[in-house]
């Protein structure tokens, strides 16, 4: 816990609607999305840059820790305190007042406590989006500070590729005010700062505002779930569609039928697309979309859909087993109900990771084939970004399950999946989640000395204060 003289100069520095005292009102703060929970000795919530850099300074100078909270959606215990008691918890959730939307440039000059819903809602009226797809609903900040991808990778990129600009804010002495916006997307001119800044966590700087590429709302989509002849045949399957549709493939999304049955069970209003209610082993979720309306004599896109799945139907040794072809909104629900379906058939051990395309499957397929054996009553409920190599793999375990009596057992797992994941398969332990508590042991032991190293000293010059939950 923290002297009472720090709540009354951060008081004075933030007024009443920027401290948090509350036992209660902190409980939001404290409690993650994936059961990761700990005690923040205060909650900070800046409405302008201006404050978040008086803040920062201030507890930068009275040796006080900060951690950096977004929209908390995470998964790997970055954006909650520990259980110390002594942590300050500074939150983004207050920072909505810019939104400056550039047509012609088609971006967007925001501040980083916006919810990504509430910036496509604004957008939709102009015909435009930021193109990052997610089941969660994070704050921009937080999405810059992990680098998310979403399900729309492979036609539209991550964060990173979207964004023109940032503003941070440094956990030194005077809260240093980096000013790194820029509306150019071709601006040779150095170092592209706001780079060591993007995906790293919120351990260098706290992002504040940024600028973002916008893309055209999509105004045609078709979708289909494919079901593949086997895992062996998901790649070819895949190479086939990129093969004929070209820039109309929007997502290529895996769900296996645990997932799929996670989900369909907790959600009861979903409709099931299969015939006779039967989910197949393994299913693509795909996605075709063009970005105007239809045109006289053009062919719809359901149309040009059914004619490459026929296409592909007919090809020796075809990696197409069936076919089901559906609403957009219907096929898309069942996708994004994934994360909380899985999430209510047990205690659920989460796995972010990501593989070269051509090695996902085997991944897959071999853990599913040694799990149980080694850890009996788990459930693998696998889904993710076929189309880039990401994979959502989560294990549900029963929580009366004995396992549970091991109090190894969860490190244990954990250090299987991600030994398999990275060093049999050259993979990586974390896709698009950061770091966090949960993975800085792996940081740690994958991560070559030199670039620790180099991290380290990054961090020192940038924001030598105690800030986020990442050790660099």
């Amino acid at each position: 816990m923290i002297d009472d003289r720090h709540r009354t100069a951060l008081l004075d520095l933030l007024g009443d609607k920027g401290v948090v005292t509350d036992d209660g009102d902190r409980a939001g703060y404290q409690t993650g999305a994936r059961y990761d929970a700990g005690i923040a000795a205060l909650v900070l919530r800046p409405r302008t840059t201006a404050e978040v850099s008086k803040a920062v300074a201030y507890c930068v100078g009275n040796d006080l820790a900060i951690v950096p909270q977004s929209g908390n959606t995470g998964l790997v215990s970055g954006s909650t305190p520990d259980m110390s008691g002594a942590q300050v918890v500074l939150s983004l959730d207050r920072m909505t007042d810019r939104f400056d939307l550039d047509l012609d440039n088609r971006s967007l000059h925001l501040d980083a406590g916006f919810r990504l819903s509430d910036v496509n809602r604004r957008l939709e009226e102009h015909g435009l989006f930021f193109p990052i797809d997610l089941g969660a609903d994070p704050r921009i900040g937080g999405m810059l500070s992990t680098n998310t991808g979403g399900s729309r990778f492979l036609k539209y990129g991550d964060v990173r590729r979207n964004t023109l600009g940032i503003t941070v804010v440094l956990a030194d002495a005077a809260g240093t005010v980096l000013d790194l916006n820029c509306d150019l997307r071709k601006n040779n001119t150095g170092i592209d700062w706001k780079q060591m800044f993007i995906g790293t966590a919120g351990a260098c700087g706290i992002i504040t505002d940024c600028v973002l590429n916008l893309e055209r709302l999509p105004r045609q989509t078709a979708t289909a779930f494919l079901v593949p002849t086997s895992s062996a045949h998901v790649m070819p399957l895949l190479r086939a569609m990129e093969e004929r549709l070209g820039a109309y493939l929007s997502a290529f999304e895996g769900i296996s039928q645990n997932a799929a049955g996670a989900a369909l069970a907790h959600v009861p209003s979903l409709k099931n697309p299969f015939q006779g209610g039967i989910i197949p082993d393994y299913m693509i979720l795909v996605e075709i979309s063009r970005t105007w309306a239809p045109r006289d004599g053009e062919q719809s896109l359901d149309a040009v859909l059914e004619e490459v799945l026929a296409e592909i139907w007919e090809t020796e040794e075809a990696p197409l087993a069936d076919a089901f072809v559906g609403p957009p909104s219907e096929m898309w629900a069942l996708r994004h109900a994934l994360s909380d379906g899985v999430k209510h058939a047990g205690r659920l051990i989460a796995f972010d990771l990501s593989f070269r395309r051509g090695h996902i499957m085997a991944f897959c397929d071999r853990m599913k084939a040694e799990l149980p054996h080694a850890f009996p009553d788990i459930l693998v409920c696998d889904f993710g970004h076929i189309g880039d190599g990401g994979v959502h793999f989560n294990l549900a375990v029963p929580k009366d399950s004995r396992l549970w009596d091991d109090p190894s057992f969860e490190r244990r797992l954990r250090d299987r999946v991600i030994s398999v994941a990275v060093d049999d398969f050259q993979g990586s332990f974390s896709a698009e989640h950061a770091i966090g508590r949960k993975n800085q042991a792996y940081y740690d032991l994958y991560t070559p000395a030199k670039i620790r190293d180099m991290a380290a000293g990054l961090k020192t010059i940038t924001s030598p204060g105690k800030l986020g939950t990442v050790r660099y």
